[in-house]
């Protein structure tokens, strides 16, 4: 049987397109031979002739866009959507700053400076809320701005 008929043969064994089959340059006189269905089905089953593979989605771009969203980027104005607070929890962000101020007094104690306030003040000063951020701490220990309030 020529190679056509074997091919539209193969197409409707494996349900799919005539485009969608394969047939292994090496066995094309083992197809010529082939005179029936039968011929063909074992054809298939000795893989002389297949189905090719379905291309899918590459992922190429999708792999670069998260890359870039790794290091950062793409998070700009444009990029959000929702509210400060539906994108991070008010109670986490709290829980980030006051971790981060509880270090710097941390080191700032192993360090042995000369604070100019009671550590454990400053402990429950960051505890209330008292500092905007690490610098603020900073500044109040080692006698800035903000010694006034306290």
């Amino acid at each position: 049987m020529n190679e056509r008929k074997a091919r539209r043969m193969a197409a409707s064994i494996l349900k799919v397109g005539e485009t969608k089959i394969w047939i292994n340059p090496e066995g094309k006189s083992r197809v010529k031979e082939a005179m029936t269905k039968e011929d063909v089905r074992l054809l298939i089953k000795e893989k002389v002739v297949a189905k090719r593979r379905d291309n899918l989605h590459s992922r190429g771009r999708a792999r670069a866009l998260a890359e870039k969203k790794r290091k950062g980027r793409k998070r700009g104005m444009g990029k959000r959507q929702g509210t400060k607070k539906a994108r991070m929890r008010i109670k986490e962000r709290w829980m980030g700053n006051v971790r981060a101020q509880r270090r710097v007094l941390a080191e700032l104690k192993k360090a042995g400076e000369k604070l100019k306030a009671d550590p454990r003040e400053v402990y429950l000063l960051i505890s209330g809320n008292y500092f905007r951020g690490k610098n603020y701490v900073r500044q109040f220990l080692q006698g800035g701005k903000g010694r006034e309030k306290a």
